[in-house]
């Protein structure tokens, strides 16, 4: 069967974004139908002509809301900054890159308020119901960037990651989630959470399509990913923290891909990590996200408290709350425990763990700050050690009821042997 011209493709990521009985209206923000239509007959004609612009040339692909497009207010899933932000002055770094690449860029999704938090919720703009059960939330902060690509809308979808805001949302819809090493992606006209902890990743349906995209965002040459052989592989499983409070769908699932994982030859260990009680430990103090967002937004939360998403405000108080001398010894113990990480990862391929220790909240189970607070803090108490700690991360989806998400975590640098292990254990897991 001959394959589809981009511009079919793109039709039909179109239709499906417009259907009323779809999900559309509330993932993505955005549609640049017009622009999209243009850029795909472009990305055909070269097609026509035996010319490629690169990996992602031709490809579906939505941004998350916070990214500056030229000529428009870059809202952040809040209605002050869509009421407030002037026009972006020009693209964002990453979506340049995407543009001189061929992609097609057909939305921008909706997200968490200001990027701060892990349900996916947003009251301002409606929240997008998940792909595996519409009364559940898709995970956040990237919600609508995970839904775009799980439901069609898209073929990859570009999102940010600072306490695990990729991998979350990957996990709880059933897709592949990657997280760069912080560094490797600019995150220039994307509008900050946290400077020291903001990074930029893809979702995708395949790890194939995320280490396509992660090559074009990190503005790096582009080989396709050989999958490794696991036979022989050092995957350490974290214990204490990350396996505790697994819910009934994700101990079961978690034990299956582990057992997977040993029938095809890797070596697993059981790590306990004291490094992890000492990040709790760091965190116990406020943690560096949100003095870093109160940082950012205190003069809203002076102006305009009461039209900010209340479980958003409620972590942005708290953050201005944190004392500088608190905010310094935080950073400073970070820096040495960064290093104490490395060091420790240098014996191991990977560090795995469950992405997020329960699936996906019904919207009624997030309902009220403490019911939204409780699952909040879990769903992102595994994926923030991989920003915490520096490190590269990607979330697999596993077969089970609901989706859960199998997280792989390696040393900071080492994200093409990462999604070359990953591409391995996608494979493993779908035998």
């Amino acid at each position: 069967m001959k394959p589809l011209s981009c511009r079919d493709r793109l039709e039909q990521a179109l239709a499906r974004i417009a259907d009323p009985k779809g999900e559309g209206s509330r993932a993505c923000l955005t549609v640049y139908d017009g622009p999209a239509r243009a850029a795909a007959d472009a990305a055909d004609a070269r097609a026509a002509h035996g010319i490629s612009l690169g990996p992602l040339d031709g490809s579906i692909v939505s941004i998350k809301d916070l990214f500056d497009v030229a000529g428009e207010p870059t809202r952040a899933g809040s209605r002050i900054l869509a009421d407030e932000a002037k026009p972006a002055a020009s693209d964002a770094p990453v979506v340049r890159r995407l543009r001189a690449a061929g992609a097609v860029i057909v939305a921008k999704t909706n997200m968490t308020e200001f990027a701060l938090g892990g349900i996916g919720a947003n009251p301002h703009f409606g929240t997008p119901g998940n792909p595996s059960d519409r009364t559940r939330v898709p995970g956040g902060s990237s919600s609508g960037a995970a839904v775009t690509a799980a439901d069609g809308m898209c073929e990859i979808a570009i999102g940010t990651d600072t306490g695990g805001s990729v991998r979350i949302p990957a996990a709880l819809c059933g897709i592949v989630g990657f997280k760069p090493s912080r560094q490797r992606v600019p995150t220039h006209g994307a509008f900050p959470l946290s400077t020291t902890l903001d990074s930029i990743g893809p979702l995708a349906r395949s790890v194939a399509d995320c280490a396509r995209a992660d090559a074009i965002l990190s503005g790096e040459d582009f080989a396709p990913i050989e999958p490794i052989a696991l036979a022989g592989l050092r995957f350490g499983i974290a214990q204490g923290l990350p396996l505790e409070s697994l819910d009934e769908t994700v101990a079961p699932a978690f034990s299956a891909a582990l057992k997977s994982l040993s029938a095809s030859g890797v070596r697993l260990t059981d790590e306990t990590l004291p490094l992890l009680d000492e990040m709790r430990e760091v965190n116990a103090y406020g943690g560096i996200v949100q003095p870093e967002a109160c940082a950012i937004h205190r003069d809203r939360i002076k102006r305009r408290a009461a039209d900010i998403d209340p479980n958003v405000r409620v972590r942005l108080e708290r953050g201005c709350a944190v004392s500088a001398a608190d905010y310094f010894d935080m950073m400073q113990a970070r820096t040495r425990l960064v290093r104490a990480m490395d060091y420790w990862l240098a014996s191991l391929d990977v560090l795995v763990m469950p992405t997020t220790p329960i699936v996906a909240p019904t919207l009624a189970e997030v309902t009220g700050w403490e019911n939204y607070a409780t699952r909040n803090t879990l769903v992102l108490r595994n994926t923030s050690v991989g920003n915490f700690f520096d490190l590269c991360g990607v979330s697999l989806p596993l077969k089970a009821t609901l989706p859960v998400g199998l997280m792989l975590m390696g040393r900071n640098g080492q994200d093409r042997t990462l999604l070359r292990i990953a591409a391995a254990v996608e494979a493993a897991l779908a035998s």
